[in-house]
């Protein structure tokens, strides 16, 4: 069996890049590390680690070897948070990274719900729309919405809610505009689109497990969603927005649902968490409320 410290050791050695910096951060001299990580590739069979006096490189095999470190390192991880939790009350400062759209129609209730219960937990939000180092910029939590699966990290993620967008225009475009019954229509209409990298198109999700691929040339393009319903509600055209960030506009009449049934996009929110510092008995918590709470907040009844 494995030495699960020889296997800690030896990860620290990799993120860190060197057996001095690793011994640095863990207050433990480099040849101690350098041995640890000598008897794990005795146990093991192979080299890991090339070095010399002047280089430092993992070897392929080694490379192989710390994705199945990170793992099983979680994995220890999560059992022994698991059983400290059972003793445990939350306490201390959460730092969570959110889109400015999720923190503002998503978050802005249930953030402050999770801290009236837990009294002894503060949390400090950056709402940003830059694609954050989760780990490199010391946050415990990446609250994230997404269409397509996210990339393997060495993050742990957990799904939250659906948060589906739908097709939504104003009222007076709709009066003026031409009829619109089928996603194939859409092609005689003004579009409003997210700014996107690929082919501009909308792939969307009908009846009876139809899918259509609509090629498009918006109107007006953003990668903030605000300024896409902004433009719907100023009647520029048909926005492919998420639904639940439409409801007051829907209840005023300001916006109107357009092809009813069809999704423009099976989005998602999943929560990341750093597996060293993650499994905090505050940070489960809030995760476990939001995985409650997010799906009521995003769920979107259409026809």
């Amino acid at each position: 069996m494995l030495d699960l410290k020889d296997v800690y050791f030896f990860v620290q050695v990799v993120d860190r890049g060197g057996f001095t910096s690793a011994g640095n951060s863990l207050g433990l001299p480099k040849s101690t590390l350098s041995h640890r990580v000598k008897e794990l590739e005795a146990s093991l069979g192979v080299r890991l680690i090339n070095r010399t006096s002047r280089q430092f490189t993992v070897t392929e095999v080694g490379a192989e070897f710390y994705q199945y470190a990170v793992a099983l390192l979680q994995s220890a991880q999560v059992a022994e948070e698991a059983m400290r939790q059972r003793l445990a009350e939350p306490s201390g400062v959460i730092r969570v990274t959110v889109a400015a759209e999720l923190a503002q129609f998503a978050l802005r209730r249930i953030l402050p719900a999770f801290l009236g219960n837990h009294p002894k937990v503060s949390i400090m939000e950056v709402a940003t729309e830059r694609l954050v180092d989760v780990v490199g910029e010391g946050f415990d939590l990446a609250i994230r919405g997404h269409t397509a699966p996210l990339q393997d990290s060495n993050l742990i993620q957990r799904p939250l809610a659906r948060a589906p967008w739908f097709l939504f225009a104003g009222a007076d475009y709709l009066e003026r505009a031409p009829r619109l019954d089928e996603p194939e229509q859409l092609a005689s209409h003004a579009l409003i689109a997210m700014g996107r990298k690929g082919p501009p198109q909308w792939q969307l999700h009908g009846p009876e497990g139809r899918t259509v691929t609509v090629p498009i040339e918006p109107r007006f393009q953003s990668n903030s969603m605000m300024s896409l319903k902004e433009a719907a509600c100023s009647n520029l055209g048909i926005a492919a927005i998420p639904g639940y960030i439409c409801r007051a506009e829907l209840q005023s009449g300001l916006l109107r649902q357009v092809l009813p049934g069809w999704i423009a996009a099976d989005a998602r929110i999943s929560a990341l968490i750093p597996y060293r510092t993650g499994l905090l008995p505050a940070v489960r918590s809030l995760v476990d409320f939001l995985a409650v709470e997010l799906p009521k907040v995003t769920a979107f009844d259409h026809a």
